[in-house]
C-alpha cells in the first residue's frame, strides 16, 4: 500500500507548470489544490472500487456464489452513499469511506443465522424475508449509531484499552486474510474458510500460482512503479494471468469471475421492500433479532470508525470529534441501507492515497464518490469480468498491512524489557489474543466486550498493587530546619521512630488496603509517627477515606499520630474534608508539604525527649549558639559586643531574594524559614531555622546579593553580626575570628552530610 510521505509531493504533471516562466501560466492557489483534489479522487477511486466490491461480496457469501455481483454492487452503493452523506453533514478532511472487514463480517455471520433459522417466520418467508430483514438490522444500526453519538458515547468508546482495540483490529485483519481462502484455491462455490483450510488438497495450483504472483506484484509495485497505487497493479497482473491462463486453454484450472455465475433470481433490491416487511404477519417476533442485531452492529461500526479515525490522524492535525463522527457514520449507513447498501465505515487504504496523490479538501472525496456512482451505473458489467482470485490476493496484502502496528511492536520490544515490563506486557498480548480470537471463534460483540471486563479487571489488580513508591525512616531523612547540634543527634538516635510513606496513584478499594497492611508490618519496628505524604495520590474513594480513617484510629489508640501531606488545593484534599478524614486526624496534623510534616514530627519527638528542640518559650543565652561552641565566657562577651540584638515580629520579612547585605544572623529565640520565589507566583519553602542556629552567613563570606527570602515564622529574636563588625573582629582578634569561621565551617559541613544522606536515601 502506498504510503503518505512517499509520493506526498509527487502529483502527476506538477512538473509542467514549472518550465512555463510566463506569470499568468501558473496555476492559482485553489486551482492547483482543485487539481491535487481531483487526481487524488480519482486515483484513490481506482484502489477503492476492487475493496468495495470484495467487502460486499464478503457480507453476502452466505447466500452463495449466485449473490457475488449483488454483493460487489451493495458495496459500491456504501461506497458512494456514505461518502456523499459525510461530506454533506460537515466533513471537513479527505477521508474515504467504503463497507469495512469488521462490520461486514459481523453482517455476513447475522445472515447466515437468518438463513438457517428455525424461526418458522424465517423459514416460510425464505430470502424474500430474510433479506428485508438484515437490511432493516443494517439501516436500524445505523440509527443507533448516529444515537451514539448524540449520547456523546463516541468519547466513551473511543477509551477503549489499547489491547481490546488492538485485539478487534487484529481480529479484522486476521478475519479479512482468511476469508480469501476459497477464492486464492479457485473453489468455485462460495467456502467458509475452515471448510476452505481443510479442502487444501483440493486447491488450484494455477489458482494458488496467480494468486501469488498478485501478492509479490502488490507488494513490491513501489519500487518499479512508485506512482501508481499497488492495488491496481496488482489486480492488473492477476487479471491479465488469468486471461492468458484462459485463452491457454487452462480454463478450467482457474476460479470463477465477479460474474461467473448469472445474476440471482431474486435480487438485492436498490430499494429494500420495507413496507413489506412490516405487512408481514407475526414480524413481532423478529423484533428481539433485528433490535439485537442492529445494537451490536452499530457498536462495532462504532469502534471500528473510532480506531480508524485514530490510526488516520496525522501529528498537528485537530483531534477527531468521535461523536459527531458517529453521527455522520450513521446517517449514511441509514441511507446506504435504504439504497440496497451495507454499513460503511472510514476506510483506510483509499484515504492514504488520497492523500499522498495531493487530495486534502472534501472535493477529493466527493471526486471519489462520484467515480464510485459512475462505476455504480456504468462500468459495473466490465468489473464483472474481474477474477475473484485477483481481488482476493490484493486483499490479503491489504489484510496484512491492516494488523495492529502497536501489537508487533510490543512483541519486538519485548526481548529487551525488564522482567517486571515484560509481564506487563504478556498481560497486554493475553487480552490482545482473547480478543481477536473470540472475535474469530465466537461474536464480535462478545469478544468486544469480554475484552474490556478483563482489561478492566487487569488494571484493577495492576492499581490494587503497592503504591508505595519511597518509605523511610527519619533518623535518615530529616525535615530542612536547622537545628542545635544537640537536637540532630538526639534525631540520630530516635528519628526512626518517625515513618514516612510516600504514596502515588489511586488510593481505592484496591490498594488502600495493601497501604493498611504495609504500615501495620513496618510498626513492629518502634514507631511513633506514620507519614503519609497524598501529594501524588490522583483519586481517594470511600473505601481508600474509610481506611485512613482506620488507620488513624488505630494508632491514637496505641498512642501514635498518623500525619498527611496533602496538596492544597487539590482534588484529594477536598475528598479527605468531604469524607471525614481532616476531622479524625485533626487539621493541625495535615499539611501543605512533607517537610513540615516531618518537621512537626520531629519537634513532637524532640519535646518528648525533653529537649529543647522548639525554643519559642524563652530566650537562649548567647553561649548557646552553635556557632559559638568551644568559647570561653571571654570570648563570648567579645563577640558580644559587636552584636545587635534585633526582634522581628510573626511574619516579617527579614531579607529579600536579591537584597544586598553582608550581616550573619543568630536565632536566640524563636523560627524563621527561607524561601524561594517561583516562577507560577508562589513561594517555595527551602529550609527553617531553629534558635542556636545561623543564616545569612553566605553573604557575610562573599558579600553577594542574598540567595533567598527569610521570613520570621513567630516572635524572633536575633544577634546580627555585620560585615563591618567581623573586619574589625578580624583584624582584633584574628583567632577568634578563625574559630568563629571554624564554627561556621563545622556547621555548613554537617549540613552537606546530612543533605549527602538525604539524596542517597532519596535515590535508593
Amino acid at each position: 500500500m502506498l504510503k503518505e510521505d512517499s509520493v506526498q509531493d509527487e502529483v502527476p504533471g506538477e512538473e509542467q507548470a514549472e518550465v512555463k516562466p510566463v506569470a499568468a501560466a501558473v496555476p492559482k492557489p485553489w486551482q492547483a489544490s482543485l487539481r491535487n483534489d481531483i487526481v487524488g479522487g480519482l486515483v484513490s477511486a481506482g484502489v477503492a472500487i476492487p475493496l468495495a466490491m470484495g467487502y460486499g461480496m464478503f457480507a453476502f457469501i452466505a447466500l452463495g456464489n449466485d449473490y457475488f455481483p449483488d454483493g460487489a454492487l451493495a458495496g459500491l452503493v456504501t461506497a458512494a452513499i456514505v461518502g456523499f452523506a459525510c461530506v454533506a453533514l460537515g466533513d471537513k478532511s479527505s477521508n474515504l469511506y467504503a463497507p469495512r472487514v469488521t462490520t461486514t463480517f459481523f453482517i455476513g455471520i447475522l445472515l447466515y443465522h437468518l438463513v438457517h433459522s428455525d424461526m418458522p417466520i424465517l423459514k416460510s418467508g425464505g430470502l424474500g424475508l430474510v433479506i428485508p430483514v438484515i437490511f432493516s438490522i443494517i439501516l436500524l444500526g445505523g440509527v443507533f449509531q448516529a444515537l451514539f453519538g448524540l449520547a456523546r458515547l463516541g468519547t466513551v468508546i473511543k477509551h477503549t484499552p489499547q489491547p481490546v482495540m488492538a485485539g478487534f483490529q487484529n481480529a479484522a485483519a486476521l478475519i479479512l486474510l482468511l476469508v480469501q481462502t476459497a477464492n486464492v484455491f479457485g473453489f468455485d462455490k462460495a467456502t467458509p474458510f475452515l471448510q476452505a483450510l481443510a479442502n487444501a488438497h483440493h486447491a488450484k495450483p494455477l489458482s494458488v500460482a496467480i494468486a501469488v504472483a498478485v501478492i509479490v506484484a502488490t507488494w513490491n509495485s513501489r519500487k518499479l512503479l512508485p506512482r501508481v497505487p499497488p492495488i491496481a497493479v496488482g489486480l492488473a497482473v492477476g487479471t491479465v494471468l488469468y486471461y492468458a491462463f484462459g485463452l491457454a486453454g487452462l480454463g478450467s484450472a482457474l476460479g470463477p469471475t465477479i460474474g461467473s455465475a448469472p445474476f440471482s433470481a431474486y435480487k438485492l433490491p436498490n430499494f429494500p421492500q420495507f413496507g413489506e416487511l412490516m405487512r408481514t404477519p407475526g414480524i413481532l417476533s423478529l423484533a428481539p433479532t433485528i433490535v439485537g442485531g442492529a445494537l451490536a452492529l452499530a457498536l462495532i461500526a462504532s469502534i471500528d470508525a473510532l480506531l480508524c479515525a485514530k490510526i488516520l490522524a496525522r501529528p498537528g492535525e485537530p483531534k477527531v470529534d468521535g461523536d459527531r463522527l458517529l453521527m455522520r457514520l450513521g446517517a449514511g449507513n441509514v441511507l446506504a441501507a435504504g439504497c440496497g447498501g451495507i454499513t460503511g465505515g472510514m476506510n483506510i487504504g483509499p484515504s492514504r492515497d488520497n492523500r499522498a496523490f495531493g487530495g486534502r479538501t472534501p472535493v477529493s472525496a466527493l471526486v471519489n464518490a462520484a467515480t464510485l456512482l459512475l462505476t455504480l451505473v456504468v462500468l459495473f458489467p466490465a468489473l464483472s469480468f474481474l477474477p475473484c482470485v485477483a481481488i482476493s490476493a490484493v486483499i490479503v496484502v491489504v489484510a496484512v498491512q491492516h494488523f495492529d502496528p502497536w501489537t508487533v511492536r510490543v512483541i519486538r520490544r519485548m526481548g529487551s524489557s525488564s522482567p517486571r515490563h515484560r509481564r506487563k506486557v504478556l498481560l497486554d498480548l493475553f487480552v490482545v489474543l482473547l480478543v481477536a480470537t473470540l472475535s474469530i471463534a465466537i461474536d464480535i460483540v462478545l469478544a468486544v466486550f469480554l475484552g474490556v471486563a478483563i482489561a478492566a479487571l487487569l488494571f484493577m489488580v495492576r492499581m490494587s498493587r503497592s503504591i508505595v513508591r519511597r518509605q523511610y525512616r527519619g533518623a535518615t531523612v530529616r525535615s530542612r530546619k536547622f537545628r542545635p547540634l544537640q537536637d540532630m543527634e538526639t534525631l540520630s538516635r530516635t528519628g526512626s521512630g518517625i515513618l514516612v510513606m510516600e504514596l502515588q496513584g489511586a488510593l481505592f478499594f484496591g490498594s488502600a488496603e495493601k497501604v493498611a497492611n504495609e504500615i501495620a508490618a513496618h510498626m513492629q519496628q518502634e514507631t511513633r509517627y506514620v507519614l503519609l505524604d497524598l501529594r501524588r495520590v490522583t483519586e481517594i474513594d470511600s473505601t481508600g477515606s474509610e481506611i485512613l480513617q482506620e488507620i488513624n484510629t488505630d494508632l491514637a489508640t496505641q498512642g501514635k499520630h498518623l500525619l498527611l501531606s496533602v496538596a492544597q488545593p487539590s482534588g484529594p484534599a477536598e475528598l479527605l474534608a468531604d469524607s471525614g478524614v481532616v476531622d479524625a486526624v485533626t487539621r493541625a496534623r495535615i499539611f501543605p508539604d512533607l517537610d513540615r510534616a516531618i518537621a512537626w514530627a520531629e519537634d513532637d519527638l524532640l519535646r518528648a525527649e525533653a529537649r529543647p528542640g522548639d525554643a519559642e518559650q524563652a530566650e537562649l543565652a548567647l553561649e548557646q549558639a552553635g556557632i559559638l561552641a568551644g568559647f570561653t565566657a571571654a570570648e563570648v562577651a567579645q563577640v558580644e559586643k559587636r552584636l545587635k540584638r534585633v526582634v522581628y515580629q510573626d511574619g516579617q520579612v527579614i531579607f529579600r531574594e536579591g537584597d544586598p547585605g553582608n550581616e550573619l544572623f543568630i536565632i536566640a529565640k524563636g523560627t524563621a524559614s527561607a524561601s524561594l520565589r517561583q516562577a507560577s507566583g508562589g513561594d517555595i519553602r527551602l529550609v527553617t531555622f531553629a534558635p542556636t542556629t545561623v543564616f545569612g552567613e553566605l553573604a557575610l563570606l562573599d558579600a553577594g546579593a542574598r540567595s533567598a527570602t527569610v521570613t520570621a515564622d513567630s516572635e524572633l529574636v536575633c544577634y546580627i553580626l555585620t560585615g563591618e563588625e567581623f573586619t574589625s573582629l578580624s583584624e582584633n582578634a584574628p583567632a577568634l575570628a578563625i574559630k568563629l569561621l571554624a564554627n561556621l565551617a563545622r556547621r555548613m559541613s554537617l549540613r552537606l552530610r546530612d543533605a549527602n544522606r538525604t539524596i542517597q536515601q532519596l535515590e535508593d
